[in-house]
């Protein structure tokens, strides 16, 4: 397959969805245009550019740093359609109307590429028929594209093709998709609302039914349905109201009036509820009130019985709770066998969810695996429900579904296909994943795209290595593996809670360094989920301090510090992999290896003040450094307060970059670092970074001396938090804890330009550390982020 390059992107349509797609590509470094109509009145391109200052106000944030706003070039298509010229993919993405869209694509088509591929984000319209309005010419390099919302964070995109697409086209958007925009495809078949959406809706009906049968009220259903369930935080109405109720009812109108064969139909009859709200505007999440509504700080939920807002908060009766943390087969067992409405509610929820998706496998989606990853990739779901009903014991469930729509239980009378009795396991299979259409199990996509993924995510059944069984093992104790993939490049894999920095965990870096120096060309530290490191064990320090006091601590803080030290003058490069948190002592191991390959979704910064202390494994050494060296690079002379400033405020105000992009803006990642958009590319990438820059001849930075601040530098900063604490913006103890921070990145009371060794440095941080941990304040703001995981502001 050859590379298709994607120069420029086009998207259709600047509503919510397509200026957010235009976000993630200028998030991905992929040049975009955002297209919508004329504006009336003022400037005709007033529509787009309100979309894109729009794009700023939105929470969670669409774009990596809101600066990159201004990268979303704004065209209409009265005066820009010749622009089209220039794009390699073009996205259309407005409203859900047939006959507009229609009109759109005989606009657009003598303006496009004659090698663009032409794409609809529709959501539940027939790519075929939409096809149909496009010349003969552009049909086999047409498709659907179907982002889940928002398009930044969901990792699902569904690609559809017609029976004129080129399979080739479809195989270069999915290779474009997965590496540059760090998606995970699902291929749907052209049927009403594709597979995440069908599958997804349905069983949103489902609850809303059964929630009524049982007679549960919202709040309890959500928190049934939620993560005990091993499903999404928002669970079910907080979805809808996030969603949107306008947008559920017409993703449920599609189903109504385009499955009328569907044994299914009667269930996406429109709760009369959900209508309800519709009709008086209370439309969820974007009008204040929906099935929930928050005032104050307080969540109320609709009483449909009194049509008004009552006190919400109700959770799952605890033996529900123990029963949802038991085993999968006999969790199912107990909530089918209970005499708790509750319990009876998950089990109903449940069969209907397994007798829907197999009566519909075979119509809307290759194998069983396309239904699973979509409504783990789409839903938020730990499992698909495949997944789930083979984990359980495929025959037994089986049983236990038909058994009750023999009675008369489940939402229709359809019977479930023959080939779930012919005497299976289950749908995943090492071979492949179950196509009742094909009468057979279908292997994974096997396109040179997925080479870059080493350990790709995997249904249940599937055989996958797990990456922590993989590779040749070269080192391990309790809290940590060193092994390798290639036998060129050890990697370091932190397997403690957290990726907690403990003791375990610094013999196994420090054993890593010595082995890779000896007979490896690197080492990359990677860990196969979404957490780099959250800083260090504190709680495994808690045994010392109440022995020892900070005096005990202090020896543990210099070996931490002195490891630093040792990945930064490593013989070999030390590559950091990051994905998810990487916070605290996390980040300070991360800023000391040599370069960083990060997901998109990377969260990098020092928190330590949110439990009253400062960071000490070099991380204000770190920012003291990196201020020398941008003020060396810009001017010999430069005042070194003003790159220091920012590096100050972000340890001192404990602000994390929300995106790999913001954690660059803040220091954290350099210039010459890497963002990788999909997860599951970043291990091979990192690899490849660490044998590029040993073929290049690596060798470490020279030790050299660090021109500080000082203390004209440190005086200013004191009197800035002076100010703030008498603005009543920071409390006495934030006012001590940032002098503290200020004094280590200044340097101390010196003069300015003084020449200082890191070690020196990390003194200082050792010994404010150590001071801190004996303060009464900070004991409290430990203890209670201890207790309850959230910080104490004292």
């Amino acid at each position: 397959m050859n590379r298709f390059p994607v120069r420029k992107v086009a998207v259709l349509g600047a509503g919510v969805m397509g200026a957010q797609i235009a976000a993630h590509m200028v998030n991905c470094k992929v040049p975009v245009i955002l297209f919508d109509l004329p504006a009336k009145e003022g400037p005709k391109n007033g529509i787009v550019t309100r979309a894109i200052d729009n794009l700023k106000k939105l929470k969670p944030s669409p774009l990596g740093v809101t600066e990159d706003a201004a990268l979303i070039q704004a065209a209409n298509y009265e005066e820009h359609l010749a622009c089209l010229s220039e794009c390699d993919l073009v996205i259309e993405a407005i409203a859900e109307r047939m006959d507009w869209k229609l009109d759109l694509y005989q606009k657009i088509a003598p303006a496009l590429s004659a090698h663009a591929i032409v794409a609809s984000n529709t959501s539940g319209l027939s790519i075929t028929k939409l096809s149909q309005a496009l010349p003969e010419s552009v049909r086999p390099r047409f498709c659907g594209i179907h982002f889940f919302n928002p398009p930044r964070y969901m990792a699902l995109v569904e690609l559809i093709n017609t029976p004129t697409t080129q399979p080739e086209v479809l195989d270069q958007l999915e290779a474009f998709v997965t590496t540059a925009l760090g998606k995970s495809v699902v291929h749907a078949k052209d049927t009403p609302n594709f597979v995440a959406n069908r599958v997804g809706v349905a069983g949103i009906l489902a609850v809303m039914k059964e929630a009524e049968n049982f007679g549960l009220s919202y709040d309890i259903v959500d928190d049934l349905t939620g993560k005990k369930l091993g499903r999404a935080s928002s669970a079910t109405f907080r979805t809808a109201d996030v969603v949107g109720l306008d947008t559920m009812a017409h993703v449920i109108r599609t189903m109504q009036d385009n499955l009328a064969g569907d044994p299914f139909h009667a269930s996406y009859a429109t709760p009369a509820a959900l209508q309800a709200l519709i009709d008086k505007g209370a439309l969820g999440q974007k009008s204040g009130a929906g099935f929930f509504k928050k005032v104050g700080k307080d969540i109320l939920r609709l009483d449909p019985a009194k049509g008004d807002y009552v006190a919400g908060g109700g959770k799952a009766e605890p033996i529900v709770e123990r029963i949802l943390k038991k085993p999968a087969a006999e969790r199912l067992k107990l909530l089918r066998e209970s005499p708790n409405p509750q319990a009876q509610f998950l089990w109903a929820i449940l069969r209907d969810g397994f007798h829907y998706a197999a009566v519909h496998l075979q119509d809307i989606a290759d194998s069983a695996r396309d239904v699973d990853f979509a409504m783990r990739w789409g839903f938020g779901n730990k499992q698909g429900p495949f997944e789930l009903w083979q984990d359980a014991g495929w025959q037994q469930v089986a049983a236990w579904v038909k058994e009750d729509i023999d009675a008369g239980k489940a939402l229709c009378k359809a019977p479930l296909p023959d080939w779930v009795f012919d005497g299976r396991t289950g749908v995943h299979t090492p071979e492949g994943s179950w196509s009742p259409a094909k009468q057979a199990y279908v292997p994974r996509s096997r396109l040179p795209v997925y080479a870059r993924q080493h350990f790709p995510e995997n249904v249940l059944g599937s055989g996958a290595v797990e990456p922590l069984k993989a590779g040749t093992e070269v080192w391990k104790n309790e809290e940590a593996r060193i092994w390798t993939l290639d036998g060129e490049v050890l990697i370091l894999s932190i397997t403690a809670k957290l990726h907690l920095i403990s003791q375990a965990v610094m013999d196994a870096m420090a054993k890593a360094l010595e082995l890779a120096e000896a007979s490896y060309q690197g080492l990359v530290i990677w860990s196969p989920d979404d957490v780099f490191s959250a800083g260090a064990n504190l709680e495994s320090l808690m045994p010392v301090f109440m022995k020892s006091g900070s005096k005990g601590i202090a020896p543990v803080v210099k070996t931490l510090q002195d490891l630093m030290l040792r990945v930064r003058y490593a013989q070999v490069p030390v590559v950091a992999a990051m994905r998810g948190m990487a916070l605290g002592g996390g980040c300070e191991l991360s800023v000391y290896a040599h370069r960083r390959v990060a997901a998109m979704e990377t969260y990098v910064g020092l928190v330590e003040v949110g439990v009253g202390l400062v960071p000490a494994g070099g991380g204000l050494t770190y920012i003291a450094r990196r201020a020398a060296e941008m003020a060396n690079a810009g001017n010999a002379g430069a005042d070194l307060l003003k790159f220091l400033t920012d590096g100050f405020t972000n340890a001192a105000m404990a602000k994390v970059g929300t995106s790999a992009i913001e954690s660059r803006k803040y220091g954290y990642l350099l210039h010459s670092d890497v963002i990788v958009p999909h997860k599951d590319e970043l291990l091979f990438v990192a690899l490849a970074q660490a044998r590029a820059m040993a073929a290049e001849g690596f060798r470490p930075p020279v030790r050299r001396p660090v021109p500080v601040a000082g203390r004209n530098a440190l005086a200013t900063i004191r009197g800035q938090l002076v100010n703030m604490r008498e603005g009543g913006f920071i409390s006495a103890h934030d006012q001590h804890i940032a002098t503290q921070i200020a004094e280590v990145v200044c340097g101390g009371d010196v003069d300015a330009g003084s020449l200082v060794s890191e070690e020196y440095l990390m003194t200082m941080e050792r010994e404010r550390f150590c001071a801190l941990l004996d303060h009464p304040k900070t004991q409290e703001r430990i203890m209670g982020m201890l207790q309850t995981g959230k910080p104490v502001r004292n």
